[in-house]
């Protein structure tokens, strides 16, 4: 199994021709499972690195003031994607199955129906955004400054939101059946266009924060048109054909695969939530802490968030390919695709926290230039680097269980490793001599705890049991 010169399909070629030659995995396994996750991981990477730039302009052009507010808004951006990742979840999983078994129909109108519902989530998201920005900021960010800027970020932003979700359904319906690449072409193009958007906007037209939201805002118009128009059409020039195709003359809702799509989904928009509702008040506590703090705190999670991007195709993959082979009735051959994938996740999470973790004050150099904070944003990202290799376990073992319609326990290891452990070790820091030491103990338990739940219940095989209500046979019979 030799290198590329693609580096991210490389490095996942590479890690899994190691456990390959310990007798872990399959190399062709580790093949098809590359093929179809290394798009998606580009996408991320694409989509973070946009985050990341979108940050550092807002600093150079405003300063740390700034910062904060694009912080003390970003939860609030963060809830679309709760609610349109967790609905999209569940997208994957119905639609792998029934692209697994040709329920062509099915498929088409399980896709269309996942629209509609994430429409009626974030449309009244992007309506309170629009009217109540202020208020809402205000609820977790300290000082005015930051929270002006925080407010006008969050209500130019808002009208990307139901943008947004719909992206997310059309690029999970893609890469359920086995259609990787036109999503990442589409969605890293959007982060491409708008770094570009937010550069003109911040630097040339002097727009601010504004300028960083509008540019989110025409990007995400512009993907959702790409997706709407190559599944009208099957496919778009110069990306090719689509394996799904939806017909505008049909019924576009079904109330039987909205139910299902509420039962699978549901769990996942619970877990996002409690992932994403815990940043309320964890800013708010850190806000305790004082503006450097805050500053280390946010460089440290858009460092994170960076590190992650494996999961969007690895996890994805793991959805993709396990309920396929569900969708034949064939679970021995989902079981193996689904160790396949969790080991070759956890190797790529060692690899990709090993590297950077000695380069964690360079790192930090990018973000900060004052040498009173450096040393702080520097054991930040340290700190960030070590916890994400339990995302790695944790992505791996909640892709199977996404497949299958085992969706509740993501959501229990979401709620335990939040609100259990997360958010009482940082506020020990606030009562107790441990100050910063107990924001880098809640950084490890945030992403360990639920690493460890989701394994669980991957371990324990219900989730295979659990599929057979959720296969098209079942659909049908009901």
């Amino acid at each position: 199994m030799r290198f590329t010169l693609n580096p991210v399909r490389g490095v996942l070629l590479f890690v899994g021709a190691l456990l390959a030659r310990f007798g872990l995995v399959e190399r062709e396994r580790i093949r098809r499972a590359t093929a179809l996750s290394w798009p998606r991981i580009v996408t991320g990477l694409a989509r973070m690195s946009k985050s990341t730039v979108d940050v550092a302009m807002v600093g150079l052009a405003l300063g740390p003031t700034a910062i904060a507010g694009v912080g003390f808004a970003a939860p609030f951006w963060e809830l679309v994607f709760a609610f349109g990742g967790g609905v999209a979840g569940g997208t994957i999983g119905m639609v792998s199955q029934r692209y697994g078994a040709d329920a062509d129909e099915e498929l088409a109108l399980t896709v269309t129906t996942s629209a509609a519902v994430v429409l009626a989530l974030t449309v009244p998201l992007a309506a309170a955004y629009w009217l109540l920005p202020g208020r809402l900021v205000g609820l977790v960010g300290t000082g005015a400054g930051a929270v002006d800027y925080g407010t006008r970020y969050l209500r130019v932003v808002a009208l990307g939101a139901p943008f947004a979700g719909l992206n997310l359904i059309a690029s999970r319906t893609l890469v359920g059946a086995d259609d990787a690449w036109s999503p990442m072409v589409l969605r890293a193009g959007g982060a491409v266009v708008n770094i570009a958007l937010n550069a003109v906007f911040i630097f040339v037209l002097g727009m601010g924060v504004v300028g960083a939201a509008l540019g989110t805002v025409v990007a995400n118009v512009l993907v959702s048109a790409g997706f709407a128009v190559g599944l009208a059409r099957g496919g778009l020039p110069g990306i090719g054909r689509f394996p799904v195709r939806i017909p505008v003359s049909r019924p576009f809702f079904d109330g039987g695969l909205a139910r299902d799509l509420a039962n699978t989904g549901s769990p996942l928009v619970g877990a996002n939530l409690a992932r994403t509702g815990a940043q309320f008040p964890r800013l708010f506590i850190v806000g305790l802490f004082g503006p450097a703090v805050v500053s280390a705190y946010v460089v440290a999670l858009r460092v994170r968030a960076l590190l992650d991007t494996p999961n969007w195709g690895l996890s994805l993959a793991s959805s993709s390919l396990v309920g396929q082979a569900l969708g034949e009735d064939d679970e021995a051959e989902a079981t193996v695709w689904a160790q396949t994938v969790l080991r070759l996740s956890v190797g790529v999470y060692l690899l990709v926290a090993a590297a950077l973790l000695p380069f964690s004050r360079l790192v930090a150099r990018l973000f900060v230039s004052d040498p009173a904070v450096l040393p702080l944003v520097t054991v930040f990202v340290a700190v960030a680097c070590a916890s994400v290799v339990f995302r790695g376990v944790d992505g791996g073992s909640t892709g199977p269980l996404r497949a299958s319609g085992d969706t509740r326990w993501p959501l229990y290891s979401q709620l335990a490793g939040m609100y259990l452990f997360a958010l009482p070790v940082a506020y020990l820091g606030v009562v107790t001599p441990l100050d910063e030491l107990a924001l880098y103990a809640s950084l490890v338990v945030e992403t360990a705890v639920p690493a460890a739940v989701t394994y669980y219940r991957f371990r324990s095989g219900t989730w295979r049991l659990v599929s057979r209500s959720y296969r098209p046979d079942a659909a049908l019979d009901d």
